[in-house]
């Protein structure tokens, strides 16, 4: 089957059904969608409550819907695409969706860094919707435990659903992710890191990344956590914004990191990918220290050009294989 017909086929599904459950339970789209994946993961409808008439137009779409037919790419586009009609509904600006493009250049360059076959466990402390982290089980289908953390319900029960779909196992958590996490150390870290002030002067006292007066920035502190939450050795992938290293506590940063962690590549990614060059970021890749994890000679720059131009990216790409090929000889 043509993946380009089925996504808009199988989003056609998520919306329409999201709709009619929207209407009929009186919640929004984001709401009604993660209850129709949930009753597509089911095949059948499980809400007592609605009228007999919706019960039948909802179960003739997920009889229709035929989710074996579908690539688990084809269904994680799908859903994305509905997740995102939902967003410009209502969604503040930390909630933004990862591109699929910076999950997938994520997932290449754990490839590249994790090398074999093994299994890994895998977090992500602002998993949101999930995008980001399916992106990746995508990838390595079947040989990651992954945990997620989210405060915001909704986007969980998103995340939630999106992963029943795809048949992927994941353990999510409902809280704080600055807040102590019942999660063992990972072998890595992903996160797109949200951008702001932490509004818990108390909770940030805790961490040595806590600003000397005010609040403390939100993403100082996740990298914290992250790197605490990270196996010696282990591997983090942060997305970040661009002056994440030009803050009035960028040395602070800086001294910290020098200490726990070796920072192995700082990738710009295209300003095509976001709104304007205030909001453009970079992936910052770091392996925390251990006693026999070695320092790379240099650490990897690059600045990736748009992506429709395949010989620039086809460069990159080549400059980053070397780097990865070099540091792994020693």
């Amino acid at each position: 089957m043509n993946q380009g017909v089925s996504v808009e086929q199988l989003f056609t599904t998520f919306d329409e059904s999201a709709l009619i459950l929207g209407r009929a339970l009186s919640i929004t789209y984001l709401e009604a969608l993660g209850e129709t994946a949930e009753n597509l993961f089911h095949g059948d409808v499980i809400h007592k409550e609605l009228s007999e008439m919706d019960k039948k137009r909802l179960q003739k779409l997920y009889d229709h819907a035929h989710l074996d037919r579908y690539s688990k790419e084809s269904i994680r586009k799908s859903y994305q695409l509905a997740i995102l009609k939902g967003m410009k509904e209502h969604v503040q600006t930390n909630h933004q969706m990862t591109p699929d493009s910076i999950g997938l250049f994520i997932a290449y360059l754990m490839r590249k860094s994790i090398g074999g076959k093994k299994p890994f466990t895998l977090l992500d402390p602002t998993i949101g919707t999930g995008n980001l982290v399916t992106t990746i089980l995508n990838e390595f289908d079947g040989m990651v435990e992954a945990h997620g953390v989210d405060l915001d319900d909704v986007l969980l029960k998103l995340a939630y659903a999106g992963a029943n779909l795809l048949h992927h196992p994941i353990t999510l958590y409902n809280q704080d992710a600055l807040e102590p996490l019942l999660i063992d150390p990972v072998d890595v870290v992903v996160c797109d890191l949200p951008v702001g002030y932490y509004p818990n002067d108390v909770r940030a006292a805790d961490y040595r990344l806590q600003a000397d007066s005010g609040h403390s920035y939100a993403h100082h502190l996740f990298i914290e956590q992250s790197l605490r939450h990270t196996k010696p050795g282990g591997q983090l992938f942060f997305i970040i914004p661009n002056g994440l290293f030009e803050s009035p506590e960028a040395k602070k940063l800086q001294a910290f990191l020098t200490e726990v962690a070796y920072i192995e590549g700082v990738i710009q990614l295209p300003e095509t990918l976001f709104k304007n060059k205030q909001a453009a970021k970079s992936i910052l890749m770091m392996r925390k220290k251990a006693p026999d994890v070695k320092k790379p000679k240099e650490v990897l720059l690059a600045s990736m050009p748009s992506l429709t131009d395949k010989k620039a990216t086809a460069g990159i790409v080549q400059k980053i294989d070397r780097w990865f090929s070099d540091y792994q000889k020693g």
